[in-house]
């Protein structure tokens, strides 16, 4: 089994982190013909192999399925190198899960991936959080840039556990080379590439099998943070508020719509949770409301579906 390193020449704050990785020991470049003729360049580094690409980060589906057509090497993991962007034009250091589980058949994904799906995100999310945040530290970027997880959204399309990990969120930032640095260094000491343990593997380091799926609040995921940031805890899918859409109960009933809250909330619910689920065997995988955000309507009518799918609630402690 191999991980997939995917970074884009088109992005400085992919191919830096890329090019920072690659002057580390142990690269080798591995021709793969029929890859190569698709414009994609490869590396390999023990299990790892660096993908480049010349197209959005966002556009180069099922790498992971292609990758084992091309090589017959079975993919276990798939992490992406991108920039972030945002309206506050804050300095970010970010990591995220990938999906866009709450459009529709037919709805036009605007950042790549397919309506409806989301891929098992990968559970070296939590610890690698945790590890950029000290490494930030330790590199004086902190407290200029913010260190964070993002809710699940866009593509591209993989089946394999996934994780971006993002630069953000100015061409300023983008081209920072310290920054660069410290996620290269984040991917060689997370994997274990410099000789010392791996950060965030699943099968080794999950005693408390707990594993938080976070529902609700803002893109950046605050309230499910908190927790995330405590040593030992696992997260999986982070569905923020417009990855939830609900109607209103009196909406939906002008609409035709029985059950009483009409949009795709439940669709999104279930697909991240069989996700997440898939990405942690034998974990047992609790929602984690941020309650405040959310309506007395709206929080009954998660609750009364996450209970119709045998998904228990959890409590910070928890996770811990």
């Amino acid at each position: 089994m191999v991980t997939i390193l995917v970074a884009t020449t088109s992005d400085p704050a992919s191919i830096n982190p890329a090019n920072a990785l690659l002057a580390n020991p142990g690269w080798l470049p591995v021709p793969v013909p029929s890859l190569q003729q698709q414009g994609i360049k490869s590396f390999s580094n023990q299990n790892i192999r660096l993908l480049q690409h010349d197209k959005s980060i966002v556009e180069e589906d099922d790498l992971d399925h292609r990758w084992k057509e091309a090589t017959g090497e079975a993919v276990d993991e798939v992490i992406f190198f991108s920039k972030h962007t945002a309206v506050s034009n804050r300095p970010a250091l970010t990591v995220h899960p990938i999906g866009i589980p709450h459009l529709r058949e037919g709805d036009v994904p605007p950042q790549g991936g397919r309506p409806g799906w989301a891929a098992p995100p990968d559970p070296r999310m939590g610890p690698w959080l945790r590890h950029l945040k000290k490494l930030a530290q330790s590199h004086n970027l902190v407290p200029e840039f913010e260190i964070t997880l993002e809710g699940t959204h866009h593509g591209p399309i993989t089946t394999k556990p996934t994780m971006f990990l993002e630069i953000g969120s100015t061409d300023e930032h983008w081209t920072r080379l310290d920054a660069a640095q410290v996620m290269a260094l984040l991917v060689w000491e997370g994997l274990g590439l410099g000789g010392g343990d791996a950060v965030g593997n699943w099968g080794r380091e999950n005693d408390k099998r707990k594993v938080l799926l976070g529902i609700g609040g803002g893109h950046y995921a605050p309230r499910h943070m908190d927790i995330v940031l405590k040593e030992g805890v696992w997260v999986g899918h982070l569905l923020s508020g417009y990855c939830i859409p609900m109607e209103d109960p009196s909406q939906s009933k002008v609409n035709g719509n029985t059950d009483g809250n009409g949009g795709t909330w439940k669709q999104s619910i279930k697909v991240a949770y069989e996700a997440t689920k898939s990405a942690f065997p034998d974990g047992e995988v609790l929602a984690h409301l941020d309650h405040k955000s959310f309506k007395g309507w709206q929080k009954n009518a998660i609750t009364a579906y996450l209970s119709e799918l045998n998904i228990k609630i959890g409590k910070p402690n928890d996770f811990i």
